[in-house]
């Protein structure tokens, strides 16, 4: 017989902000359960940055290290195991997991974090993380004043690019087809020297994930060190939406400030809920979806 048990919340991922929203549970001595599938975004990326204290710790160690200090906090528990299923029930919810376990909660947090939908484009796969970067105050410093190239197009596209000239002043912009560029907006770039290629991409060059070279469908190619590339993205987990928790617009979960969910005794947090993805927002994210949540419980039961 499988696996079921009856927590006060569960936790639906145990990266950055599912962890810390146990230690705040935690230390509100609350019983919880964490549940990890152990298949964090960030896996490819060998270092995190722009977290005070963690700079330049590779991800892993500093997940490592979380999961040590929340173990002095006997009423949290965490589950290696991938949540399939959502539904509420009577006296809350009831989370299915792949193997069978079962498990049941008053509330639910969600720290599931976004899938990232990446082209196909050969090498792309290999160099993200490593050399394709999503974020300049994530990686910018690292790679400041290197051959860059950024793969995007119209108004986005542009806006990045301005961004990036803080970083490198050897910039390119890649359309990958025809460029929706505004004249203005194709003249300032021009001044500043920045040159926008509209031939649509083939392959990215690389040695185990460092660019060197992007390769066009017509032959040509340029050189390029690192590539910025915006994605597309989908939810990682799709049970929030089940129980009927809204998206927005952009394909977030939609939260007010307190981290709650359109669904009463549902939160969310981290980057499936917020497009400040960086480490430092899914932890305070995380936290405050931790305390409110606990706020929540006590004054039910006050």
């Amino acid at each position: 017989m499988k696996e079921e048990y009856t927590y006060e919340v569960i936790i639906i991922g145990g990266s950055y902000a599912g962890l810390a929203a146990g230690m705040a549970l935690g230390r509100a001595m609350k019983n919880v359960l964490i549940i990890d599938s152990g298949n964090p975004c960030n896996r490819n990326t060998p270092y995190s940055h722009n977290f005070i204290t963690q700079d330049g710790k590779a991800p892993g160690e500093i997940t490592q290290l979380a999961r040590q200090q929340l173990k002095v906090y006997d009423t949290v528990r965490i589950f290696n195991g991938r949540a399939t299923t959502g539904v509420r029930t009577g006296r809350g919810f009831e989370i299915l997991c792949a193997a069978g376990e079962k498990f049941s909660a008053k509330k639910l947090i969600f720290a599931t974090g976004i899938k990232d939908l990446l082209p196909r484009i050969e090498g792309f796969a290999e160099c993200w993380g490593k050399s394709v970067l999503h974020c300049p105050y994530c990686h910018g410093y690292e790679v400041r004043n290197k051959k860059t190239v950024l793969l995007g197009n119209g108004e986005s596209g542009y806006e990045l690019t301005v961004l990036l000239s803080n970083w490198t002043k050897d910039l390119a912009l890649l359309s990958n087809g025809k460029s929706t560029l505004t004249d203005n907006q194709q003249d300032k770039l021009a001044l500043r020297s920045i040159t926008i290629k509209e031939e649509e991409i083939e392959k990215l060059e690389h040695y185990a994930g460092q660019l060197h070279t992007i390769r066009f469908k017509d032959g040509t190619g340029i050189p390029a060190e690192v590539m910025y590339a915006p994605l597309p993205f989908e939810q990682h987990c799709s049970i929030p939406q089940s129980l009927g928790c809204e998206l927005s617009q952009e394909g977030y979960i939609r939260t007010d400030h307190l981290q709650r969910t359109s669904v009463y005794g549902v939160y969310a947090c981290g980057d499936n809920s917020n497009r400040m993805r960086t480490l430092a927002n899914a932890v305070a994210t995380g936290t405050t979806a931790g305390m409110m949540l606990n706020k929540e419980l006590v004054l039910e039961e006050f």
